[in-house]
This record gives C-alpha cells, structure tokens and sequence, in this order.
C-alpha cells in the first residue's frame, strides 16, 4: 500500500517537499539514517520530488539511491521506491509536460546526461540486470522500465554492458514467460531497444527462443485483431530480422513462415477495420517483406519465398489482393507484399498469372491491377505499387514476358472485344492523355522486353489503327511520332526509356528505327539545342538512343551506316557535345533515386522520371557508346570482324553443347545398358554357383555307385546279387540320362544368354567408336563406361571359356553313359563290369575335382572384391561414427558446464542465507555488527526506545 500511494502521489511519511533544500535533507536521512522505515519513507519523498525537481533529485540523490539498490536488497519496498526515483530522472518520456509547467527552466537532453552518469560504473548496470531478475512485483516492472529508459538514451553503451555481463541477455529473455502481462509486454519494449541495430544480440535474443514466443503472444492476443502487444511483437520480430541473414534463415528453418499464414485470414466483409488492426496487417506485411526483400542474398530471398507458396501464404495474399472492402493503404502494402513474394521466382509467378479476380466474367488479376494502373482517378500509390508488380511478375520470367507480347501480336488479338487484354491496357496507357499513365505502361511494356531479343522482334509485328481511313502503323513508329509532336516531358522520357530498352542489342529493332527517315534528324535536332534544365533530361536520353542505333547498327541500310551517322553527329552536333548531353542522365538527382533500389518510390508524380532497371542498362551503355563515337571506320570494321568471330565461336559452342548433351542422353542410355549387363552378369553368376552345387550333387551319386559297385564285386557268386546289381545300375544310368538332359538344356540356355550379350556388346562397341570424334571432355566422362563394359566383356568371355569346359565334361559323360550301356546289356562276367566302373568312376571323380577347384577359386575372387568393398563401406561408416562420438561428447560436456553453474548460483545463496542467519545470531548474542551490512529491520523490537531517542537527537 505504501507503495501505490507513492505512485499516486499521496501523503508520505517524510517531510513535505520545498524544494532543493529539502531534497538535500532527503538525501541525508538516505545516506545516515540506520532505520529501514526511515530511509524508505525518504526514498519515497524523494520519488514524489523527482517529477517536479527531477534536476536537483538526478544530481543529489543518484549516488545515494545506487547505494539503496547496493545494500537494501532484502527490503522490495524501498528498491521499487528507488527504482521509479532513478526512472522519473533518466526518462523522457514527461521532459515535455515538465517544460510546459516550468517554461523559465529548459531541461536540453537532461535524460542522456544521467543515464551517462549511471553507466559510468558497468557495475550499475549489472546490479540492474540482477534486480530485473526478482519475481517481485515492486522490484521487477521498474526494473524493466529503469532499463529501457537507459537503452533508449544510450542504447549502444549499454547493449555492450549487457552483452559482456555473464547471461545478461538470457535474463531478459524470461521475461516473455512472465504471467504477469505488465511485466511481459513492458520486457517486449525492453527486448525492442534492446535490438535495434546489434546484430550479436539478435543472434542471441533469436536463439533464446524468441521467435517461438513472440508468435505464441500473438496468436494468443488474436493475430491481427489484436491489440497494440501485437504491434510491440511485430515490431521486434522485424528488430530481429530486418538485415540479418542468420536469423531469417533460423526463422525459415525453424518453420516459423508456416506459422505467418493465418495472419492474413480475411472474411468477406472488411469493412470497420480499427485504426489497431490496420497498422498490425501492415506489420505484418512488412515483415514478410523483410524476409523475401531484394537486397536479401538471393539464395535466402528464393528459399523463403518458395516456403511462402508451399506453405498457402502467398495464396492468402492473393485473396486479400481480390478481396472488397480493403482498405487502400493495405491493398497498397500487399500489392507491394506480393511484388517481392513472386520476384524471380518461377513457380510463384506462375500461380500469379493464374489468379483470376472475382468478377463475371472472371478476369486475370494481372489485368485487372493494369487497369488500376493506368487509371488516373486511382492513388498515386496504388498506381506505383501495381508498376512494381508487374515489374516483379516479368522479373527473370521469359514465360510471362512472352505472354504479355503475344496479347499485342496480331494472330492473338480477340476480335470479338469482349474482353480486355494486358497489351490493349498498355497500349491504351501508352497513349492516353494522362503522362502518369503513358510514363508507367512504357516502362511496364520495356520490362516484357528486357533481355529478351526474340520478342523485342516480335514486337515490331505489332500495327496499330490510327484512325479510320488510314493505313496501320507499328507501334515503333507511333512512338516516334508521338515523340516528335513535343508531348510533355514525363511522356517523352517514358517513351525514350522504352525505345532505348526496345533497340539495344536488337540489330533489327535499330534498322526499323533508322528506316524512317525523320528519327535521326529529329534526335540530331534535339540534341543540338540549347534547351532548359527540364529540357537537358530528354536531350540525355535522345543522345543515349543515338548512340544505342550507331552501336548497334549493323550496317545493312546504306544511308544510315555507322561511320555516316558518326560524320553527322560530329557535323551537326559535336562529339564533345553529344559525349556531354549524353552525361545529363547520370548526373540527374532522380537518376541517382532510382538507381538505389528496384521498388518505384516517388514524393510526387512530377518525380516519376526513371526506372531501376533502365538505370542498369544506362550505366551499362554509357562507357561504350561513348568510345564508339570516337572509333575510325578501320576500327569499327575491326570491331565488326571481332564480333562475327565472336558470334561464329558461340555458335560453335551452341553447337558443341547440343552435341554434349546427346552424348549425355547417350551415355545415361549406355549407363543403363551396363546395369542390365551387370545385372544379367550376376544372375549367370549364381547360376554357376548353382552349377557347382550340383556337380557335387553328381559326384556324391558317383560315390555312392562306386561303394555299391564294390559291394557288389564281393558278392558276385551268386547271380540273384548280380541281376539286382544290374537293376541298381540300371536306375543309376536312369538318373545320369536326366542329369544329362539336365544339362543339356542349361548348356543351350546358356548360349543363347551368350550370343544375346555378343550382340549387345558389339552395338555398345559400335556406339562408342561413334561418339569417339567428340570432344575430349566427353571421351573421359564415357572413359569409365568403357572400362566397365570391357570388363563385363572379359567376365563374359571367362564364363563362355567355363561353359565350353562344361559342355566337354558333359560330352565326356555322355560316352561314359553309353559304355555303361554298353556293358550293361552285355552284362557277362560281374568282375569285368564293376571293375570298368569303378574306373569310370574314379576318372569322372578327378575331373570333378579339378573343376570345383576352379570353380571355387573363381568365387574365392569374387568374394575377396566384395570383401574390399565392405572393408571400404566399414571405414566410412566408421568415421562417421568418430564424429558423432565427438559431437556427443562437445554436447555432454556444454550440459555439464550449464549444470556446474547452475550448481555454483545454488551455493552461492545458501551461503547468503547462511551469512544473513549468522548475523541475526550475533546480533542476539550482543555481538556488534557493522550498520552497513544491517539488512534486517524487524528483529530490532528490543531497541525500540534507543531508536526513539536517536529520532528526537
């Protein structure tokens, strides 16, 4: 209570304030009195006086008030008095309606000068930081406010105080997480001065989990319907992100863009927006222009402008765009929101060029934005805002550019005219009465042209009718002709501006221009005169387009070659003037403006004089046309042999780079060939391998015919034994016929796989020697393709060598059969019989032998090559199971650091508490104690008549 009647200024225990005397008496009680009640009723005098007298208070009682802050720790009253008193003397915030109450007296910047004097000692600052820190309500809000006053008088010395001071900006951070809204909203104006201009500390504020928060308190507050928290946390976020690339990528990153969305949620009546809600949504929009700004790094600018159309917001955008009932500044805002969304960005222009506006019948909205263009009766802002879009829909985009020329050719015109094309409104525009509007669609129309020859051809195609009876006319020559008939100067630079664009580096668009016999004489003629300051802009640009056709020129109209136009620029004009009329246009203030960023911005029509992208092409032809006027016609004939070199040679390489990429398509074709073989390869491996398994199979069944033979040569005596011994062999022989049968059909399998792969190796070596006349480049990059088909062409030649020998093997078992088929039917003496088998046997056993040996060799070296190929894969999976130790280790031992001090601040109070209750301790035991260091008031109930005596001393 006591603390809510010093802030309303109610009746204070001290003495009533008289002035400067009084306070020096304030400061004396502050400074010697050993009461806490004593000095906390002065201090809150003091607080009242600070308004009134904040000069003599500032000056007086600063030191002492630090020193309350320093010792009186323990007492929440007293700090809170003395933190408002420091406030009322270091803000600004009531200099004027203290000059209004006291005019005599002039306060000049007294808040800079205390708030030096308080940071003079770091110390001041770092105690603040730790006040700021209490969850007292009386110690923490003006703890926060004495702290944003002095950001805001000396905001860079105090952001270094704080950045040096161990967790500083962490403890401001959690403010945000206060549940008391005052402290939050007044720690979000704190973190605003906090981060103007200090990009380390926006790293810090940004990594601290800012973004996380500030977008919580705004979608708790009700995004854009929200109150003025939502702007103070727009207006940080913009403080975070406005020119520093890592927290846009952080924000990016973090999926924050996704989280923008529903911001721009709109309804169908939008109609009564507060003053509040429309100065949010433009916030709002700003900062989405801050993270797709052209000045951005381009890799930045791209990422988050496809976020923006993956995640739908650029398709709110567009509905807010179309939507009625807008107000005019933010349709302005968004028009401008879009413009950079869709800058150079293929696919979000592409989406563009699809939105149609909610009309019946529905119209494109790149239609209907050029109608509010080129409209007189529109803002001047709205109409520049629309410019700029169309400058950014045509930015890098030859698709759009081409569309909008095909809308002026004549085989795309609409002949019914029901509805309106973008090339009629710029045309339209173009020739209008009003030089606002001829100035922007000239400039609109030079952007479909720029950089992009084919159309600027195109577009010499484009007649135009007149009026009736009269033939058509190009739309270069109307030009020219409205040129001639000295319209105002807005107009002729416009139309200048899209001349100069149209004919450079367009030999053909400059022989159209020389044709007509009257244009060089009228820009000689302009030239030539000694003009105004208003007329000097157009001389400028009437030299820079004469230049531009003698550059250009190709020399195909006899009248109008290079070394003739120069003869007459020197006859009628001068060289040195022209050189100089040409400078005119880069020394022009306005020049300079545009030349600074790509978003048309002017004070006032009467300024809308040139555009961004002109400026560039100004700059670029400046130095060349003038070292052209001074070239001999040996120099230029030079020039002219250097060019057509030039042009042979990027016609070589065009070609060279059509040849490279077949090739290319060529080699991914081989590529694929090689897998299928590599592929086919292996399957006639494990056919082998299964091979293998049943030659063992055949040797075991040998085996086994070799002990029954045996057993049979033991028991020949008796001829029942040998006719079941013949029977056995009978079913032996009847299992080797199938084997053999077996094989037989594997064997033919085999080499049909084997003339299928002969062929497709003959049609890759064929290829190969085709491609082998290209360049060396290529030859490397198919290098590898060929030593790979090379050696599938040796691992298929060493399986036809293996099924070769198979087949011998199988021819060999098959005469083998036939004797025993043979000596079967003969069947006479037993002993002959089983001895011929057995020798059969143990000859067919070697053989086998000696085959899975190769066999198994051959395995054996593909197993080894595998082996490499895991030992490798091992290595690799193995270093980066290293880096993932170390990085978990660095990660343990941060976490371990953090815990140490946490560990350390945790001891460090116990020890304060201990130290405080040892003190009470002696104090009760009569010990004496320092009064500097006597924190405790309420524990002196036994002193209660000495006190009473000192007050009466």
């Amino acid at each position: 209570m006591n603390f809510l009647r010093g802030v309303m200024g109610g009746p204070s225990a001290g003495p009533q304030p008289s002035g400067a005397d009084t306070i020096q008496k304030l400061c004396d009680r502050v400074a010697s009195s050993t009461l806490l009640d004593d000095r906390r009723d002065a201090v809150r005098a003091l607080k009242s006086l600070s308004k009134k007298y904040r000069l003599e208070v500032g000056i007086q009682a600063m030191e002492h008030l630090i020193h309350v802050l320093q010792t009186d720790r323990s007492d929440s009253e007293i700090i809170g008095y003395a933190l408002d008193t420091l406030y009322n003397v270091i803000s600004n915030d009531l200099e004027e309606e203290e000059q209004e109450e006291n005019s005599a007296k002039q306060v000049d910047d007294l808040g800079s000068q205390f708030t030096e004097i308080f940071i003079k000692q770091q110390e001041n600052v770092t105690l603040l930081l730790t006040l700021v820190e209490e969850f007292d309500f009386h110690v923490r809000w003006p703890g926060v406010k004495l702290l944003t006053s002095l950001l805001k008088q000396q905001g860079p010395q105090v952001q270094q105080i704080i950045l040096v001071s161990p967790m500083g900006v962490s403890r401001l951070m959690d403010l945000l997480a206060d549940s008391r809204e005052v402290i939050r909203n007044d720690g979000v104006l704190l973190l605003q001065q906090l981060t103007k201009s200090n990009a380390a500390i926006q790293k810090i504020v940004a990594f601290e989990n800012a973004f996380e928060r500030l977008l919580d308190i705004i979608t708790e507050e009700g995004n854009s319907d929200g109150g003025i928290v939502v702007e103070d946390c727009l207006l940080l976020l913009q403080n975070l992100l406005k020119n520093n690339n890592s927290n846009q990528n952080f924000f990016k990153e973090g999926s924050y863009i996704q989280r923008m969305k529903p911001w721009f949620e709109v309804g169908d009546d939008n109609c009564g927006w507060s003053a509040q809600k429309v100065t949010n949504l433009h916030l709002m929009l700003q900062l989405v222009r801050v993270l797709v700004s052209p000045t951005n790094p381009p890799g930045a600018t791209s990422s988050c402008q496809k976020a923006m159309f993956h995640c739908g917001l650029l398709q709110q955008l567009c509905t807010i765009l179309m939507a009625t009932g807008v107000p005019a500044d933010i349709l302005t805002e968004t028009i401008n929101t879009v413009s950079e969304v869709i800058r150079g960005c293929q696919t979000n222009q592409d989406y563009f060029a699809s939105v149609n506006a909610p009309s019946n019948p529905p119209r494109p909205a790149i239609v209907v934005l050029l109608m509010s263009m080129v409209n007189e009766r529109q803002p001047f802002v709205l109409r520049c805002a629309v410019l700029y879009c169309f400058q950014c829909f045509l930015y890098k985009n030859q698709k759009g550019q081409g569309e909008i020329v095909s809308t002026l050719l004549p085989s795309t015109i609409d002949a019914t005219g029901n509805s309106v094309s973008a090339g009629q409104l710029l045309c339209g525009g173009l020739f209008s009465t009003d030089s606002l509007s001829n100035w922007c669609a000239a400039v609109a129309l030079a952007h479909a042209l720029q950089e992009n020859a084919t159309l600027k051809e195109q577009l010499l195609r484009v007649q135009l009718a007149t009026s009736i009876g009269n033939p058509p006319v190009s739309l270069l020559q109307q030009c020219t002709n409205i040129l001639s008939q000295g319209s105002k100067v807005q107009t002729r630079v416009g139309l200048l501006m899209l001349l100069c664009t149209w004919l450079s580096n367009c030999s053909i668009a400059v022989t159209h221009f020389l044709h007509n016999p009257a244009n060089v004489p009228f820009l000689t003629g302009q030239i030539a005169e000694n003009l105004g300051e208003e007329e000097q802009l157009v001389q400028g640009l009437c030299a820079l387009l004469l230049g531009i056709s003698i550059y250009y020129n190709d020399n195909s109209l006899e009248n109008y070659r290079k070394e003739k136009l120069k003869q007459l620029i020197e006859k009628r004009i001068g060289r040195e003037n022209f050189i100089e009329k040409l400078g005119f246009i880069s020394k022009h203030e306005l020049y300079s403006r545009a030349a600074q960023k790509p978003q048309p911005s002017f004070s006032s029509p009467d300024h809308m004089m040139f555009d961004h992208e002109f400026t560039k092409l100004v700059k670029e032809l400046e130095g060349v046309i003038s070292k052209a006027i001074y070239k001999s016609s040996e120099e230029d004939k030079k020039e002219e042999e250097v060019k057509k070199t030039l042009e042979q040679h990027d016609n070589i390489v065009t070609h060279y780079k059509k040849v490279i990429r077949e090739q290319d398509q060529e080699l991914e074709e081989l590529k694929q060939r090689i897998n299928t073989l590599t592929s086919q390869n292996e399957q006639l491996q494990a056919t082998v391998t299964q091979q293998v398994s049943q030659i063992q199979q055949h040797k075991d069944q040998y085996n086994l015919l070799k002990v029954q033979l045996g057993k049979d040569t033991q028991h020949h005596n008796s001829h029942g034994d040998a006719f079941q011994m013949n029977g056995i062999q009978t079913e032996e022989v009847s299992k080797l016929k199938e084997e053999l049968e077996e094989w037989k059909n594997k064997h033919e399998l085999l080499q049909g796989q084997l003339k299928e792969k002969d062929s497709v190796i003959e049609k890759l070596n064929s290829s190969q020697l085709e491609m082998g006349t290209t360049e060396q480049s290529s030859q490397t990059s198919k290098f590898g393709g060929l030593e790979h088909n090379n050696e599938l062409q040796k691992e298929l030649e060493m399986l036809r060598s293996q099924i070769q020998l198979q087949s011998a093997e199988i021819s060999k078992l098959q005469m083998e059969n036939q004797k025993l088929q043979v000596m079967n039917t003969t069947a006479d003496p037993m002993l002959g019989d089983s001895g011929a088998t057995a020798a059969t046997g143990s000859e067919l056993e070697g053989r086998l032998e000696q085959e899975i040996k190769e066999l198994k060799s051959e395995i054996k070296a593909l197993s080894e090559e595998k082996e490499s190929l895991k030992q490798h894969l091992d290595s690799s999976s193995s270093t980066v199971a290293i880096l993932q130790d170390e990085k978990s280790k660095l990660q343990r031992e941060v976490a371990e650091s953090k815990k140490e001090q946490d560990d350390l601040l945790v001891l460090l109070a116990d020890q304060d508490q201990k130290i405080s209750a040892l003190k009470i301790k002696l104090k009760d035991l009569g010990v004496p104690v320092e009064d500097e260091d006597d924190t405790e008031s309420g524990d002196q109930g036994d002193e209660d008549e000495d006190g009473d005596e000192e007050e009466q001393d």
